[in-house]
């Protein structure tokens, strides 16, 4: 006779948000390290990595970086993941806190390379193009700790209290340091877009 169906406990897998809970297989294979594990969760998640490494350390290629030494160390991190939330979620965290700890160590401000669009007079409004390539050049010239706070709270979506933890400083500090960016963009867009 067949058991009966269990319904889901908080101790189980859940979803959330929509998004389907990890495979306990897969989690189980990727902390052995098997590398097929490894490349599937890649494949799942990888461009939302590279995004979030992107948008933090304003490189490509320290984006690349900052992923790939995530998964050489994935296999040991995925040991403080216990499977009961959201993957994705906990990947774009872990990929957050390690493109700041790059930005930290790394003795010189990464520039992002973008090429200039030439800015003469316009009477039409700029395209979308235009007007996203103008917001990364303002954004290029961002005070990194103003940039940073923006990205995290603005662009991934984390609250201030988070932010002042991965930062190191108060959520007070974070909402001034948001405020100041706003402004900053402000001042620099204004009649531009």
């Amino acid at each position: 006779m067949d058991e009966p169906r269990k319904e889901p406990t908080l101790a189980q897998p859940h979803v959330f948000d929509g998004l389907e809970p990890v495979d306990p297989v897969l989690l189980a294979r990727a902390r052995a390290g098997e590398p097929g594990a490894l490349e599937e969760i890649f494949r799942e998640h990888g461009t939302l990595m590279l995004a979030v490494a992107e948008r933090i350390t304003g490189s490509a290629d320290d984006a690349q970086d900052v992923v790939q030494d995530i998964f050489v160390g994935l296999p040991e991190a995925l040991r403080g993941f216990d499977g009961s939330g959201v993957l994705a979620a906990w990947l774009r965290r872990l990929t957050a806190r390690a493109s700041l700890l790059r930005l930290r160590t790394d003795k010189r401000r990464t520039k992002w390379h973008r090429r200039a669009v030439h800015e003469g007079p316009r009477s039409h409004r700029p395209t979308a193009v235009e007007a996203r390539l103008t917001l990364e050049r303002v954004l290029d010239r961002m005070p990194h700790e103003l940039r940073v706070v923006y990205v995290l709270k603005e662009v991934e979506g984390y609250s201030h209290s988070d932010i002042a933890s991965m930062l190191g400083i108060s959520s007070g500090a974070s909402e001034v340091r948001l405020h100041r960016a706003r402004r900053f963009l402000k001042d620099r867009l204004t009649g531009r877009l």
